[in-house]
């Protein structure tokens, strides 16, 4: 029995605060998470779910730091409890807020205590969304059956 199984869970508060709180703690370990595609999932349903609630909103456009395919790519800068997030950005996006330039890096978020597993479950009990895949992703690791090669003389054919 773990330390979290010992201690009685007590209602999740689901204020503006706490929220903002689990979601800067699910983009920091989805950083340097193995497989963080749940995460960033997690993330993008939480605020999207947010400003749809007039609980958060969106500021304007950055330049991304680190840009996919091409040599500028913007993010929506996102707003919600005194913490500031980006998203990717959607069509309308692009027309309806302005662009901001390039990102400050001076301005920081504010220190959150939060445990992943209780930022995780904060927020799939927001969005209703769950891990499918609760194990690690690792089907490229998978071990095969080692397969003999198979010589024939010069002129046969492999049936």
């Amino acid at each position: 029995m773990n330390s979290d199984q010992k201690i009685p869970q007590k209602k999740m508060n689901l204020t503006i605060e706490n929220l903002a709180q689990a979601v800067f703690i699910v983009n920091r370990h989805a950083k340097t998470a193995p497989n963080p595609k749940y995460l960033y999932k997690l993330k993008q349903e939480s605020l999207k779910k947010l400003i749809d609630e007039g609980r958060a909103k969106k500021i304007g456009l950055h330049f991304s730091n680190n840009p996919k395919n091409s040599q500028q790519q913007s993010d929506v800068l996102v707003e919600c409890g005194g913490y500031l997030f980006h998203i990717p950005p959607t069509k309308t996006d692009f027309i309806n807020l302005p662009h901001l330039g390039k990102l400050d890096g001076h301005i920081r978020n504010p220190k959150a205590k939060l445990s992943l597993n209780a930022a995780k479950a904060m927020l799939q009990s927001y969005t209703g969304i769950t891990n499918q895949d609760s194990s690690p992703s690792n089907h490229r690791y998978k071990s095969r059956t080692y397969q003999k090669p198979i010589f024939k003389k010069l002129g046969e054919r492999y049936s």
